[in-house]
């Protein structure tokens, strides 16, 4: 019989979710560890044995190899206010409904009236008169991105990836996740394809390995390179599936926040999706991570009628807006292929985007989070001295359906691209 879960893998609906699959080591056996610092601890902590990695958040944060089940040893350092084991992922992609390559793609004008109504109902073309993206920076934090496809431009010498701890050179896409994203944030429409800030530069920031492991650390070191170089959002379609507030994961959270905090002060506006397990994360106290965090902009999903979609996670407080992710409120509709019973009939209902090689479609909230990333480049192109608050700020004004900023699905609303360029 054909579960719910295995029509969800071929949808693709369930987007992109982390799985905990142990704890992390070093490429030399070491154990990898997170300590919070208060700031002057680098040091004390190589003193006592361990070898520091990494120092993030101006030191508030380091990332250091050591001994296994060390860590009361590396809390009880001078300077060394909590210590945690980094933990390590896999990331979950469901399958992709592909479509077409780039030598056989439909012209990119045809592609955006036939199938690209995500950009429609936030009135992007429209946008595009006002602001293109130009001139700014969108860093992808994923599985890479393809920068051989004619529809990305992306800057290879600012692109790394960062695998079990060790930061190295671009190396493309390991799987289509990342491609995906950065189609819908800032594809070019050279092609086939066109994005939000088809104008802005990516900037491809691995963190998956080839077989699609990941750790805290090294999302976090993604998301400080990020703001080292400047770039004006970072896209995370990437977190955890829902975690009990009794979870040890509360102090993560507490190790996590500084570096949001400073990458967010130095300018990098955080763009996260909130995740596809539709879970109340307000009042049944669940949060995800890194899109919990203070300081990230989580985005939920929406469908073409503005119906939250339904797989999509909500919540007051952990919502700050909507954007067209795919799929409708139900499971049934999303699979419905009639044109006379839905206006989008599967698989026109999902996000259609780049994926190496060619296009493809998928949904979820990872295919959310990139419209709101691009918005961030229409943002400082028009506003360019604009601190992250201002930028959120101007997502947030743009938005449209709801009463205030706390909507429980939605926050501030459904993006809308044109209302938020005008505004500014």
């Amino acid at each position: 019989m054909t579960t719910r879960r295995s029509l969800l893998q071929g949808l693709g609906a369930l987007g992109a979710t982390m799985t905990f699959t142990g704890l992390a080591s070093a490429s030399d056996g070491r154990a990898r560890y997170l300590a919070r610092t208060t700031g002057d601890a680098a040091d004390a902590v190589s003193a006592a044995g361990f070898d520091v990695r990494s120092t993030l958040a101006n030191g508030r944060v380091l990332l250091a190899t050591g001994p296994s089940d060390a860590t009361d040893d590396l809390e009880s350092v001078s300077g060394v206010s909590l210590a945690l084991p980094d933990l390590a992922f896999e990331l979950e992609t469901p399958a992709l409904v592909e479509m077409a390559d780039t030598e056989n793609s439909t012209a990119v004008d045809q592609v955006y009236d036939q199938l690209l109504w995500d950009k429609q109902v936030q009135q992007v073309r429209e946008a595009h008169e006002h602001a293109t993206g130009a001139g700014r920076t969108v860093a992808i934090i994923d599985t890479g991105v393809d920068d051989t496809h004619p529809d990305l431009t992306v800057d290879t010498d600012a692109s790394i990836s960062i695998i079990e701890g060790q930061v190295g050179d671009h190396t493309g896409d390991v799987g289509y996740h990342g491609t995906h994203v950065a189609g819908t944030t800032a594809a070019n429409g050279s092609v086939g394809m066109l994005g939000t800030a088809p104008d802005a530069t990516i900037v491809s920031i691995r963190v998956f390995g080839a077989e699609g492991g990941a750790t805290f650390g090294d999302i976090l070191t993604g998301m400080e390179y990020a703001a080292e170089i400047g770039a004006d959002a970072a896209n995370m379609s990437i977190g955890t599936d829902p975690i009990p507030p009794a979870a040890n994961a509360d102090q993560y959270r507490r190790v996590m926040e500084p570096i949001a905090q400073s990458v967010t002060s130095a300018g990098t506006l955080l763009v996260g999706s909130a995740g596809n397990s539709d879970a109340n994360l307000q009042q049944s106290g669940l949060f995800t991570l890194p899109n919990s965090l203070s300081g990230v902009l989580s985005v939920s999903a929406t469908a073409p009628n503005d119906e939250r979609a339904f797989y999509s996670n909500y919540g007051s407080n952990e919502i700050a807006v909507g954007a067209p992710g795919g799929g409708y409120e139900t499971l049934e509709k999303t699979l419905n292929e009639n044109p006379d019973e839905v206006e989008w009939p599967y698989p026109t209902n999902l996000v259609y985007s780049t994926v190496p090689g060619g296009y493809g479609w998928a949904a979820g909230t990872s295919m959310a989070a990139p419209q709101v990333t691009g918005l961030a480049g229409l943002v400082r192109e028009l506003a360019p001295d604009s601190n992250t608050r201002r930028v959120w700020d101007a997502i947030a004004q743009g938005a449209e359906g709801t009463d205030g900023r706390s909507d429980p699905e939605f926050g501030a609303g459904r993006t809308n691209a044109l209302e938020m360029v005008e505004r500014l």
